[in-house]
């Protein structure tokens, strides 16, 4: 009997924000991702980079500062950096939790490519906030290189677009491995956002919504399920409200009639909401699981969390 296949979504709090917090964090995330490979799933995993890419382009500015002879570095390549360093961690905490168990399967982390249109509204409205804050100065260097600063707390900050995601250029491989039976880890970070250009690849100046990206892949994979980790244990109506309501279970259709009336926090739950609504479609099949992995790690597959499906 084929196997059922599983796209987990890692967010900040599987994953923590500096080297000894993500070695930790690691360790507890690969208990919950062993636990559905326990199960037979098939199992494919994407993760949030905010923090880690962030570091990574503050680090990569900062050399450039000090050493004018280097090239900047562009945002695109400070993803692929957080993907090699979220997955190095992510891969060898996996496998060594799968060993512990007795259990024998490569783990392997793809480097992702994810194509989005040149023409999204996105990059006429940037809103992502990268990199370290900034004199007016160096803002205004910024400017004139065409790219966008904002004012922010401290001084200024650079601003990149969140466009969607159309396409998984390594769809075919990241297909391939999972069809095999073995532990893949894909579109970290959302993807590394590329233009199409003939033959060619071009980095963009973007970041892509974790989420958006994770039910892109699942729905490249025909999954079955789609589980997104977050920093609340159910999605909520009203939250932070006084009158606060989680959700057990919600419909498809509930789903769009809350995502129209704004009652999901843009880029928090609100792209959550999205994957889930384009990843289960016109499936009476795909379900997405929204919910948070305890401090164990471990329970995410029984009775948490908010049960999104047709």
């Amino acid at each position: 009997m084929k196997k059922k296949k599983i796209v987990i979504a890692l967010g900040h709090e599987a994953l923590g924000t500096t080297l000894p917090e993500q070695h930790a964090a690691t360790k507890r995330t690969a208990k919950a991702v062993a636990d559905f490979i326990r199960d037979d799933y098939q199992v494919v995993i994407t993760h949030s980079n905010g923090p880690q890419v962030g570091m990574i382009h503050m680090a990569m500015n900062e050399f450039y500062l000090s050493n004018p002879e280097y090239t900047a570095t562009p945002m695109s390549v400070c993803s692929a950096m957080s993907q090699g360093y979220i997955g190095y961690d992510l891969q060898n905490a996996i496998r060594t939790e799968l060993l512990n168990r007795g259990i024998y399967k490569t783990v392997s982390t793809v480097l992702t490519q994810v194509a989005v249109d040149p023409y999204d509204e996105a990059f006429y409205a940037p809103t992502k906030i990268v990199g370290r804050v900034m004199t007016k100065e160096e803002a205004e260097a910024e400017e004139k290189k065409g790219n966008h600063v904002v004012e922010a707390e401290g001084g200024y900050r650079r601003i990149v677009a969140a466009p969607k995601p159309m396409d998984i250029v390594e769809i075919d491989a990241i297909r391939a491995l999972s069809d095999a039976d073995q532990v893949v880890i894909a579109c970290g970070g959302g993807g590394i956002p590329v233009l199409q250009q003939g033959n060619n690849l071009q980095g963009a100046s973007a970041v892509i919504e974790k989420d958006l990206a994770a039910g892109k892949l699942a729905e490249l994979l025909d999954a079955d399920k789609l589980v997104i980790l977050t920093s609340v244990d159910k999605v909520c109506l009203n939250y932070g409200k006084d009158d606060e309501t989680p959700l057990d279970t919600m419909s498809l259709a509930d789903a769009k009639r809350y995502l129209e009336a704004g009652e999901f926090e843009e880029g928090t739950m609100e792209p959550k909401i999205e994957a889930a609504i384009n990843f289960i479609g016109e499936s009476a099949i795909r379900s997405v699981l929204i919910t948070k992995l305890n401090k164990e790690g471990t329970q995410v597959s029984g009775g948490m969390g908010t049960l999104i499906r047709k």
